[in-house]
């Protein structure tokens, strides 16, 4: 098993949550409450995985969040 990071966002514009997985190409998700793109986010996962056969060692390695501070 293996664990993978997803980035969550509300999106002002459509009110909805979107979330996506870094690192993993197609893994994305959007919806309308905050539960939700963690079960979608883990079905659609699953399926960008299978393209993978089993070596996830060529995924990109999620490292971390930065925050960086501008004047506006």
């Amino acid at each position: 098993m293996r664990t993978f990071t997803a980035y969550v966002e509300l999106d002002p514009e459509s009110g909805l949550y979107v979330g996506i997985i870094p690192g993993v190409p197609g893994a994305h998700s959007q919806a309308e409450s905050l539960d939700e793109p963690k079960r979608s986010l883990a079905e659609v996962l699953e399926l960008c995985l299978e393209e993978y056969d089993g070596d996830l060692e060529r995924l990109p390695r999620f490292v971390g969040v930065e925050q960086i501070e501008v004047e506006v």
